[in-house]
């Protein structure tokens, strides 16, 4: 399943991702691919404020992953913009975030593709700036057989 979404602000985007968090499931691995600035941290936040997370979430680039606890799942926030190499994954401890308890959604996710079970949900963001600074096509991709297509 592919469906289009056009967003004209980091409002439409937090929202967006909002209503898609909404509907994850334990062992959800969302990858989000776009350029530098195109709202991969915008739309993890609002992820994380649709399943019921309230504390500030902040792009992991240091760190690579952040747990967040207190939602109705847990939160695995990756950002793998700094990955050498896709080996360094497995002394972060993927796995057990990806076939845990909780959902993970990854930031430059395309970086480490080789690891990304087949069922990941491809999230990507483009600019198109003939319509605006602001303006992002969203394109949400799921190899999940899905009953009800929005």
């Amino acid at each position: 399943m592919q469906r289009t979404v056009e967003s004209f602000g980091e409002d439409d985007t937090r929202r967006l991702a909002s209503q898609i968090s909404q509907g994850s499931k334990k062992g959800d691995v969302y990858a989000l691919i776009g350029d530098l600035g195109v709202g991969k941290t915008a739309f993890a936040k609002g992820f994380a404020e649709g399943l019921g997370i309230d504390e500030p979430i902040v792009s992991p680039t240091f760190t690579v992953v952040r747990t967040y606890e207190g939602g109705r799942l847990p939160l695995h926030h990756f950002d793998v913009y700094r990955i050498g190499d896709v080996s360094e994954m497995d002394e972060i401890g993927y796995e057990d975030c990806f076939y845990g308890d909780g959902v993970s959604i990854m930031e430059w996710a395309d970086l480490v593709e080789p690891i990304l079970p087949d069922d990941v949900i491809r999230i990507t963001m483009e600019k198109d700036l003939s319509k605006g600074t602001d303006y992002r096509r969203i394109i949400i991709e799921s190899h999940k057989d899905e009953d009800n297509s929005n």
